[in-house]
């Protein structure tokens, strides 16, 4: 077990580190973090190689070809909580240091919302559109960095299962 989340850990920091250079670099290509559809997040590839690989690492290296489930769902959501905890500090250094970051997003989104057709905002209800668009005022860096990790929490889950099925092997009898 120790081994385990020794590996895991070591993966995690790197996706951390990864996650944070990758925030910064969509921000600086004008392309905002937060306006990206969560199905398109970079976190999906990238929680997905670094578990993969610490995984397998694992069971081929360390528990001579044997992984449980539950031993990937502990390693990956070592890797996960690492990760998110790591990119979470640094997306909020960087938010408080880039008050532009917020405003930026703010400005994105209410142009986004702007533009949605008619017909989706009787859908969605009109209360809800005018609280939504009325609540982007309010935006600060601590609901971002909040809504980036509970993003990134259901991100890691859903991957961390299907990879834990994946790579589980249990010895044969």
């Amino acid at each position: 077990m120790k081994l385990l989340l020794k590996v895991s850990f070591r993966y995690g920091i790197v996706a951390g580190f990864l996650s944070i250079v990758l925030l910064l670099t969509l921000f600086y290509l004008d392309r905002h973090p937060f306006m990206i559809a969560p199905f398109l997040d970079f976190r999906i590839l990238l929680f997905g190689i670094l578990i993969f690989f610490s995984l397998k690492e694992f069971r081929d290296y360390h528990q001579d070809g044997i992984l449980y489930f539950w031993q990937g769902m502990i390693g990956s959501a070592v890797i996960v909580f690492t990760a998110l905890i790591l990119s979470s500090i640094g997306l909020q250094i960087f938010g408080m240091a880039q008050p532009d970051f917020v405003t930026s997003y703010v400005t994105q989104a209410t142009t986004y919302l702007k533009t949605i057709p008619q017909e989706t905002i009787e859908q969605i209800g009109k209360e809800n559109y005018e609280r939504n668009l009325k609540d982007l005022s309010s935006t600060n860096m601590s609901m971002l960095t909040i809504t980036y990790f509970i993003h990134g929490i259901v991100i890691g889950f859903f991957v961390s299962i299907i990879l834990s099925v994946i790579l589980r092997k249990q010895p044969k009898n």
